[in-house]
């Protein structure tokens, strides 16, 4: 009988466990399921930039996903399952108790939204992040060197320290802060403390400025002067990290009969989707991969000589290790992206939403269901249209900035911005600007990879968008002006947890030959039409121009 694992990847809105052959890469048996809380809009405030979510949301989803995916695969699967593997967004924390209980799992925290795990794209703490990048300009060292430079509101310190300051409750109760792809591992291994957590390379590298050459995490020194909210949870946190290559423990008793598996499982280390994606989506030396859904995460990996001591400025972070163990590995990415579409095509329901559900033309059935069809429509539709624009007769230019931006030069007060409307610009003409602005917002990072001394062959896409946009996909390998493959895989991020299972559970001695074994292969690779390629060069300055102004206007 086959060996098999499961990955397992925590989105933004859902979970999905997918059941994989560990010897060749089959795709067994998956299963998908939304975050019931999320899907209600509870704990969110979007006009603060609030987003939280609560771990029940991660357990209820993790036992349903587990199951249902051991359901649908073939009889004796469960007992042949060697490991299992998680990815979640990131930087998510939470604060946890000494046992290393996140806080809202407590009866008195357990409607508390500073209890629950802050979502990565959570903006509430853009003030704290400031106060952290004007310190680490001052502080020899400078801790935030291999965070890019610039330190994000997305990340660990600034959405604790908001937190802190903000909620006394939590304040008295807590006792330190978990990662969500860490805590995962720890509960279902049966972690009863806090100091017991095994800490992921991944998340603390790239969001808490950990680093093997200062020891570790910020000094208590520095915290302190940040703000002396901040004393004693260096202590309380971790002086090592580790790789997602290697086991933190098996499957306790409790949780082998809850997902219906066995003791044997081995439970691999945590890391972020965006990483375990670009390890599913065969990442090598010289290849960018772009994980692109709400927003995007764009990973390399350089070997230690290429990188040397060579800071790159203005990314998310260089990690030893934090995507491929024995490399560094880097990160950028855009805050929106998906999300940019999102938001228009809500613009757009108003209508249907508020003015066509008050009808009284058609029955509350009809009236429904004409609503749910027209909403799904809008971005396809809108897609048909913008295709048929000529990208010289595209004079709307926007900027990507919806939610931010996270690199080039992590800005979170930024605004997006649309210019160029007149009484003739349509719908469709709004949206190819916005498929654009993403489009721009990609070749701003690749530019600064390049800029910064990193050589970049390949481009890799994955994510729904990858594969089932076309257009999108096409707008950005002509903005880019380079080749893009489509990994075939829409589970991506979810195989490569399924590799680092297997290696964690020894079926393979490390990530690279779980890679070549397990590989999906691509789906289709889109090719630069070169004449779009010079208009869009032009189109870029442009779009360029209007980011330059936008933030110029921006009080910092």
């Amino acid at each position: 009988m086959s060996k098999y694992v499961i990955g397992l990847d925590f989105g933004s809105d859902s979970a999905r466990a997918v059941v994989v052959n560990a010897e060749n890469g089959e795709q067994v048996a998956s299963s998908v399921k939304y975050y019931p809380r999320w899907m209600e809009g509870k704990y969110c405030q979007p006009l603060k930039n609030q987003y939280r979510q609560h771990p029940l949301d991660y357990i209820e989803t993790l036992e349903a996903t587990v199951k249902e995916a051991l359901a649908l695969s073939p009889s004796g699967t469960a007992e042949n399952v060697v490991g299992l593997a998680f990815d979640t967004t990131g930087s998510t924390p939470a604060f946890t108790d000494e046992t290393g209980t996140p806080l809202a799992l407590l009866p008195e925290f357990k409607d508390n939204p500073n209890a629950m795990f802050v979502l990565w794209k959570d903006h509430t703490a853009v003030s704290e992040a400031a106060e952290i990048n004007k310190l680490c300009a001052e502080w020899d060292p400078d801790y935030s060197s291999y965070e890019g430079g610039i330190y994000s509101s997305e990340w660990l310190w600034a959405k604790a320290l908001h937190i802190l300051r903000e909620d006394e409750a939590v304040r008295s109760k807590a006792y330190s802060i978990v990662e969500h792809c860490e805590w995962m591992p720890a509960l279902l291994t049966g972690v009863k403390s806090s100091a017991a957590i095994v800490r992921s390379r991944c998340a603390n590298g790239h969001k808490a400025m950990w680093n093997a050459k200062w020891g570790g995490l910020p000094s208590e020194k520095f915290l302190t002067a940040l703000d002396p909210l901040l004393k004693g949870y260096r202590a309380r946190l971790f002086t090592d990290t580790e790789t997602a290559d290697k086991p933190v423990g098996v499957l306790t008793k409790e949780w082998a009969d809850r997902l219906g598996l066995t003791t044997k499982v081995v439970v691999a280390g945590g890391a972020f989707d965006c990483h375990f994606g670009a390890v599913g989506a065969g990442i090598t030396p010289y290849t960018l991969v772009r994980i692109i859904g709400t927003s995007t995460c764009d990973v390399m990996v350089a070997s230690y000589e290429e990188i040397g001591d060579k800071l790159i400025r203005g990314i998310c972070g260089q990690v030893d290790g934090s995507v491929i163990p024995g490399m560094i590995g880097l990160e950028a990415g855009q805050s929106a992206f998906g999300d940019v579409y999102a938001w228009f095509r809500r613009v757009l329901e108003f209508p249907l939403k508020n003015i066509l559900s008050k009808t009284s033309i058609v029955d509350a059935a009809t009236k429904a269901k004409l609503i749910e069809e027209a909403c799904e429509s809008i971005i396809p539709a809108l897609t048909a249209e913008a295709e048929k624009i000529a990208i010289t007769e595209s004079a709307v230019i926007a900027t990507d900035w919806i939610n931010g931006r996270r690199t080039p030069d992590a800005n979170q007060l930024l605004k997006g911005a649309i210019d160029g409307l007149t009484l003739g610009s349509d719908a469709p003409a709004i949206f190819r600007a916005l498929v654009e602005a993403t489009a721009f917002g990609s070749r701003a990072i690749v530019e600064r990879f390049v800029s910064e001394g990193v050589r970049i062959d390949n481009v890799t896409g994955i994510g729904g968008i990858a594969l089932k946009s076309p257009f999108v996909m096409q707008t950005l390998s002509d903005v880019l002006n380079m080749p893009i493959k489509v990994c075939r895989t829409d589970q991506a991020c979810a195989l490569g947890a399924a590799m680092f299972a297997a290696t964690a559970a020894g079926v393979y001695g490390k990530v690279e030959d779980a890679q070549k074994a397990m590989s999906s292969g691509f789906a289709k690779e889109y090719v630069p039409n070169q004449d779009n390629a010079r208009i869009y060069s032009e189109l870029y300055k442009k779009y360029l121009q209007l980011g330059t102004f936008t933030e110029s206007q921006t009080v910092k």
